[in-house]
């Protein structure tokens, strides 16, 4: 496993002092005298003295991976030298921490001593962990901490790789324990530490005051957006797998969701819809009439999505390679020449989606003359934005890998998928002249994604503790303003049964994107496949989905012009309420409608917790009447 950061740093605090001294010693040599090895520029300094280099200086100065570090293979030459930043936080009265998406964790952040911290670096991750600090797909530095007093929120804006360590006085302590303190008169007022470290950058913070709950997320949208209003199409469901193999494949499919009378707003294509994985072509075998097909759909009142990924195939003969290698336009190596990786095409280079000449020209690809065969009715999708580099060290780019205006990758990382979907957006609307809203499907994201599309939580499992993690995961993300979430119904990869199949789509239903997807290696799972008693049942949950479709786009209205999650935390509606601070099987949409999916495999009934001293619930299907607050058992 790759070394914890913490413990690199905290192996170099005590060293550090000795390290200036080195470092002093290796630019100026000898007091009173100065040598330029390194490119600091002439420095205009008086004279200094300073104690001679020891053997403890000289053993710092080779510690292992300070100037230059193996993984694996490969080799990062920090050329610009070790570097890092850090800042601690206390936060004094508050137990209950929340955010830093993305990781399949529970809404409440469990502290990290004892183990490695949050990791904040996007990464193409294969078949991912639960309960687990690791790296996923994308990253948001913002942590938000509640109390029944206030919420207060901190934004670290840095798109390194970034370490979050969190600890508190009170974990471990059970709530007896802490009732046994409060009766003795003893016990220390609860605090939660949290100590930020990333690889390189500047200490930008935000500290968002509150005090309410949405009075954070008002003042996290005023520094990075609000969610993009999404057209009312996307608020239905979508049906995808890797992949539907050719123009009659799709045509059956579809066919299906109007004999079976599912409702259905849009087909996806994935990566084998284009010709030898070069993304704005069709396959000529598969799609030869790619715009026959989307009229097709569109008499139907039907959209489609493709798949637009941005590594692109190193082929002289592809228009796409050829006119973003004669403009400069990708990635360099720390030598100048293009940054080229192994992924889906085989060879592949990367744009500099950093560099704005180049976002503007990927923009102009999504023209009608640009992107032949696509309408007004093909929408994107920007998978493996991490970026994802099958070849290179953490299956992503070097980080010494060159970016527009000289920054190195590992500066820059965490943006580069929001700069593909900030690009591939842009595109759709210029595309209309600015007359319709975009649709554009991100994997990788980071702080202000929400401004340009939807988001989701990556290549899931068909298991029911995955089924029941997408919850958590969603609440997170809308936490960190990206309220357009979902989860891939009936996991990505392995074959669910059909009670599992049924339970996830009566939990997607109810959260805001809806989309069914699934492996190249897996088994057909359209609604109608797996008998009429179960189509039935996921009839009726879809059917549900569009019943609620004015709700939804109203609740996407309200966070779009206010920053508050679609999907929320039952303690954002109830700050007071100490019960719904750990409470993650459950949620609210937008203020009105509580949900509690069903996760758990044979379950006959769900205990439902009922917030708000005073408040009167309403089933939705009996409409009996129940106050709350309460723990209310209900058959399901």
């Amino acid at each position: 496993p790759r070394p914890s950061f913490s413990d690199k740093l905290s192996s170099s605090v005590g060293s550090l002092w000795d390290k200036i001294k080195t470092l002093f010693h290796r630019c100026w040599g000898p007091a009173g005298s100065w040598a330029p090895p390194l490119s600091f520029g002439r420095p205009h300094l008086l004279p200094i003295s300073y104690p001679q280099p020891t053997e403890a200086t000289a053993e710092a100065a080779e510690e292992p991976g300070s100037w230059e570090e193996t993984f694996k293979t490969h080799t990062d030459t920090k050329p610009n030298g070790p570097t890092s930043v850090g800042l601690d936080f206390s936060l004094p009265g508050f137990e209950h921490v929340y955010g830093i998406p993305e990781h399949a964790e529970s809404l409440r952040l469990r502290t990290t001593e004892g183990g490695d911290p949050y990791r904040l670096y996007n990464l193409d991750v294969f078949q991912y962990e639960l309960y687990n600090p690791m790296a996923l797909y994308g990253s948001v530095p913002l942590l938000l901490a509640h109390s029944t007093r206030r919420t207060l929120g901190i934004f670290w804006l840095n798109a390194a790789e970034t370490w979050v360590d969190i600890s508190s006085n009170t974990a471990g302590k059970t709530l007896f324990g802490k009732l046994l303190d409060y009766m003795q008169g003893g016990g220390e007022t609860p605090q939660t530490d949290v100590r930020w470290m990333s690889e390189s950058g500047i200490i930008d913070v935000f500290l968002l005051l509150g005090p309410a709950p949405a009075a954070v997320m008002g003042q996290y949208a005023a520094l990075t957006g609000t969610q993009a209003m999404p057209p009312l199409f996307a608020l239905g469901y979508h049906q995808s797998r890797w992949n539907y193999n050719d123009e009659e494949d799709v045509a059956a499919v579809e066919r299906g969701f109007e004999e079976h009378a599912v409702p259905c707003d849009v087909l996806w294509l994935d990566i084998e819809h284009a010709d030898g994985k070069r993304y704005f072509t069709w396959d000529p075998s598969k799609f030869p009439r790619p715009r026959a097909m989307l009229e097709q759909l569109a008499a139907k009142k039907r959209k489609m999505v493709s798949i637009v990924d941005p590594h692109i195939k190193v082929d002289s003969g592809y228009r796409v390679h050829s006119e973003l290698r004669s403009r400069g336009f990708y990635v360099k190596t720390k030598d100048g020449n293009d940054y080229e990786g192994w992924c889906w095409p085989g060879s592949a280079a990367y744009p500099d989606f950093t560099n704005p000449e180049m976002r503007a020209w990927w923009a102009s690809m999504f023209a009608y003359d640009q992107y032949e065969g696509s309408t007004e009715t093909l929408f994107t999708w920007n998978d493996m934005n991490e970026p994802s580099v099958f070849s290179g060290p953490e299956v992503t780019m070097h980080k010494d890998a060159v970016h527009y205006g000289g920054w190195e990758h590992r500066d820059v990382h965490n943006l580069y998928g929001l700069y593909v979907q900030m690009a591939t957006a842009e595109g759709q609307i210029q595309r209309s002249g600015g007359q319709h809203r975009p649709f554009v499907l991100s994997r990788a994201f980071f702080a202000g994604s929400q401004r340009y599309g939807a988001v989701w939580t990556g290549d899931n499992t068909a298991e029911w503790d995955h089924l029941k993690i997408s919850i958590p995961m969603c609440l997170s993300f809308g936490l960190a303003g990206l309220a357009f979430c979902g989860a891939d119904v009936g996991g990505f990869f392995k074959n669910p049964d059909a009670e599992l199949l049924v339970r996830w789509y009566q939990a997607g239903a109810f959260q805001p994107f809806f989309r069914a997807h699934a492996h190249l290696d897996t088994a057909r799972r359209e609604p109608w496949l797996f008998g009429e008693e179960n189509a039935a049942l996921i009839r009726g949950a879809v059917r549900l989905r569009y019943a609620l479709l004015p709700f939804w786009y109203t609740a996407f209205y309200h966070s779009h012009r206010h920053g508050v999650p679609v999907m929320r935390p039952l303690w954002m509606e109830y700050p007071e309420d100490t019960t719904t601070f750990a409470i993650d099987d459950q949620y609210l949409i937008d203020r009105a409608l509580l949900v509690h999916p069903v996760t758990e495999q044979g379950a006959r009934g769900v205990q439902i917790y009922l917030p708000g001293k005073g408040e009167v619930w309403y089933d939705t299907v009996s409409y009996q009447k129940h106050h709350a607050p309460q723990t209310l058992y209900m058959p399901v």
